[in-house]
């Protein structure tokens, strides 16, 4: 076992974790395709400015804006955002597990994502994360966004538990790098069978 410290308290990431990512490359490709959308423009579009929208300074439709209706378009607004949700699938495999771990061992569960207000609102609704997750600290309401130490550093003032007690899972290995130089234990997470795996043998949590 790699580690003899006890864990008190999961810090989760959402999109490649307990879901789908949503709104990805792969989203936008099918979007341009749905809609006759300039592909190559809409990523410029997007990458000039999804880390406004992603930290809470823009709203969703300010993003929709600059992304796609900066010109007049053939379909409305409300069916592109339609569309945009649809991309959101939980993982129930994953959500059962952390769900039933938490029982189990009694632990504090935190989301630590980097998500839009509105997309992380829809999300946290459309899989339930509240029947389980304690606090959220989303970029959206935090105004900073991983890879920023400041987000991780907030988590932990909000769960007021040591790092070492912490177990974080990240589909992105530079977040799960980044938190572990503040003490943070972490996976990286690719899929359900081997984090289950991992958490069992390497932090002793596992169900009957």
């Amino acid at each position: 076992m790699e580690s003899t410290t006890k864990i008190t308290t999961f810090f989760l990431d959402v999109g490649g974790v307990l879901g789908t990512n949503g709104w990805d490359r792969n989203a936008r490709k099918e979007a341009a395709e749905k809609y006759g959308l300039d592909l190559a423009d809409m990523n410029d579009r997007h990458h000039l400015t999804f880390d406004t929208y992603e930290v809470g300074k823009i709203t969703l439709d300010e993003y929709l804006d600059r992304l796609v209706f900066f010109e007049p378009r053939s379909f409305s607004r409300e069916a592109f955002k339609e569309f945009m949700l649809s991309k959101s699938v939980a993982f129930p495999d994953m959500i059962n597990l952390i769900c039933q771990l938490k029982k189990k061992y009694k632990l504090k569960v935190a989301v630590v994502n980097n998500e839009g207000r509105e997309l992380n609102e829809y999300r946290i609704q459309k899989f339930g994360l509240s029947e389980f997750v304690d606090f959220y600290v989303s970029s959206a309401f935090a105004h900073f966004r991983k890879p920023d130490a400041d987000i991780y550093k907030l988590a932990l003032d909000i769960a007021q538990v040591p790092a070492e007690n912490i177990l974080y899972l990240d589909d992105r290995a530079l977040f799960i790098q980044v938190a572990a130089g503040l003490g943070i234990k972490g996976i990286v997470h690719r899929n359900f069978e081997e984090t289950k795996a991992k958490m069992a043998a390497d932090y002793g949590l596992f169900l009957d």
